[in-house]
């Protein structure tokens, strides 16, 4: 499973990284990043959960 970011919907709230800090993080500039090795092990749960808190619905699920 793969999870990518809307950069141009994510407003930098910051709860999917509260949700896996080892996978997402807001970077200086308000976006976030991804660290895909971190999300290659993280599991389909904890992706799921990140995508689900985000308020502006910027990340997304792709098989």
């Amino acid at each position: 499973m793969r999870i990518t970011v809307d950069t141009d919907r994510c407003v930098g709230h910051g709860l999917c990284e509260a949700t896996s800090p080892e996978v997402f993080e807001v970077n200086d500039d308000g976006y976030v990043d991804i660290d895909g090795a971190a999300a290659d092990t993280a599991g389909e749960s904890v992706l799921r959960e990140a995508a689900a808190h985000c308020p502006s619905a910027a990340l997304t699920l792709e098989p």
